[in-house]
């Protein structure tokens, strides 16, 4: 039996990403781990993201995406424009039954916050 699961996003600063994680998106430091600190969690409602220093891996930070399934777009939306984050466009419908918008962090992760707006 599957029991959760956390997408681990490479980044090149994990202090900063931290405090955009914190600050922007409202996300909470479960754990960091390293001294000094290359590896952390963060969880926000049900939600848990990783955070990983491309210094302590072979991969690119920047790379990586996660879709975030949510009950108000538009509340989270305001939220996080009012907190700084970086979303380029507000929620808008599409055709696969889909409200929903993106946050790029600052290495280039994509996060896309989204609501059903049809039956799948």
């Amino acid at each position: 039996m599957l029991t959760g699961a956390a997408t681990v996003f490479v980044v090149a600063d994990i202090a900063a990403s931290l405090h955009h994680y914190r600050y922007a998106l409202g996300f909470d430091i479960a754990f960091e781990y390293g001294e000094p600190v290359f590896y952390a969690g963060l969880c926000r409602d049900e939600v848990e993201l990783h955070i990983v220093a491309a210094s302590r891996t072979g991969r690119t930070a920047g790379q990586g995406a996660v879709a975030v399934f949510v009950q108000d777009v538009d509340a989270l939306y305001s939220e996080v424009k009012a907190s700084g984050a970086r979303a380029p466009k507000p929620p808008q419908d599409y055709p696969y039954g889909m409200r929903d918008f993106n946050v790029i962090d600052p290495d280039g992760n994509q996060l896309t916050f989204g609501m059903a707006t049809r039956p799948a």
